[in-house]
């Protein structure tokens, strides 16, 4: 049977969309202004690839979906923080995210701020408190927070932003471009994955397989968001192209050009799909998931 990966990704984004409204709910009044800032970027809509990553890789590694779905919440609250946070005047000045007004011109840039903060520090408060259904579940948690913070702190996704912040009007090596993306794209999207693995009881050499599948989509998917910003759809996308070129950002197509860009995101998702041939059918979606981060339109 053929797997379809349109349904897969709309039942999974129903499934985390209604997880989020219930963290949301427990959470607060949804009539405090905090609170209506949090959900008006939390629930715009979105890909949802990060957490459908990490319930993909449970699954790849014979775990429940179910199980891993608070860690797939609070993934993907970080990641909204991060994009509230990216839009700032401060930072990109992007007025558009997902076809509607950013949080900062919906509301105003301290409560903004303040949204984004909100999501990260509820983000680790759902880590801690998520049921780990394994005999060593405090050190899994610990493992996995760990992990995330890491990926997300100086040392990876803040580090990675400040890096395209100062190199903007200078020229980056391509080795450098990678590292820069390594960190503020593909730290969270490798976390992703592993922390499915992880919660999973997957094994050490399955877990270091999905560590190679998501660094290699993770560094394809900008590239791709790169491609996107150059020859994208601002309708399907939700946001308007051009803007890396007009802020002098340093991305792939700038620097290799559209064809030897696109040539090299083929060749991540080759390299991601290679990682996962010792795992079995379980994995589909997991490969069917690295062809889409270079195939979508948005």
């Amino acid at each position: 049977m053929m797997f379809d990966l349109k349904s897969y990704l709309i039942a999974r984004q129903q499934l985390i969309n209604s997880a989020l409204n219930d963290l949301l709910h427990q959470n607060g009044s949804k009539q405090r202004r905090i609170q209506k800032a949090m959900a008006y970027s939390l629930m715009a809509g979105g890909k949802r690839l990060r957490p459908i990553l990490c319930m993909a890789a449970a699954e790849a590694v014979g775990g429940s979906v179910k199980a891993v779905l608070p860690a797939a919440c609070a993934i993907e609250m970080i990641h909204t923080y991060s994009l509230i946070h990216d839009d700032l005047p401060a930072m990109d000045n992007d007025q558009l995210r997902r076809g509607k007004p950013t949080c900062h011109i919906r509301f105003d840039e301290a409560t903004a701020i303040l949204a984004g903060d909100s999501l990260l520090t509820f983000a680790f408060e759902t880590l801690s408190t998520m049921d780990v259904p394994s005999s060593d579940s405090a050190d899994k948690r610990l493992c996995v927070i760990s992990r995330i913070s890491k990926a997300v702190g100086a040392r990876g996704m803040i580090e990675g932003q400040m890096h395209d912040m100062a190199s903007e009007g200078t020229l980056l090596d391509q080795k450098q471009l990678q590292r820069m993306h390594e960190l503020k794209t593909g730290a969270l999207i490798q976390a992703s994955a592993m922390t499915g693995g992880l919660l999973s009881n997957g094994t050490d050499a399955q877990i270091d397989h999905l560590k190679h599948y998501a660094h290699n989509i993770g560094l394809a998917f900008q590239i791709a968001d790169d491609i996107l910003n150059v020859e994208g759809d601002p309708e399907q996308m939700g946001k308007a192209t051009g803007t890396d070129t007009m802020a002098g950002k340093n991305t792939y197509p700038a620097l290799l050009g559209l064809k030897d860009s696109k040539l090299l995101a083929k060749m991540l998702v080759n390299n991601a799909l290679q990682a996962l041939e010792k795992f079995d059918n379980k994995s589909v979606p997991l490969r069917e998931l690295a062809k889409y981060v270079i195939e979508r339109k948005k």
